[in-house]
């Protein structure tokens, strides 16, 4: 559930950027609580794109992640 503008900007944001190196989904719920992964990414390997265009990101996303966003 996208709660603000913000939030939904930013799941949209990561989803395109992963989606270069690998598989994205975005608002997981998570079956062991009543919780939702804002995005999960599982990459691909090897990856399709070089992941040093993204930069940290593109190192963050050498492994499977969870990304949260926070709402401030």
């Amino acid at each position: 559930m996208t709660r603000t503008p913000h939030d939904q900007f930013a799941k949209q944001y990561l989803e395109e950027l992963l989606t270069l190196l690998g598989q994205v989904e975005t608002s997981r719920d998570v079956a062991s609580e009543v919780r939702e992964i804002d995005v999960y990414f599982i990459p691909v390997i090897p990856p399709p794109n070089d992941p040093k265009i993204l930069g940290l990101l593109g190192q963050m996303a050498a492994t499977a992640s969870i990304y949260g966003i926070i709402k401030v």
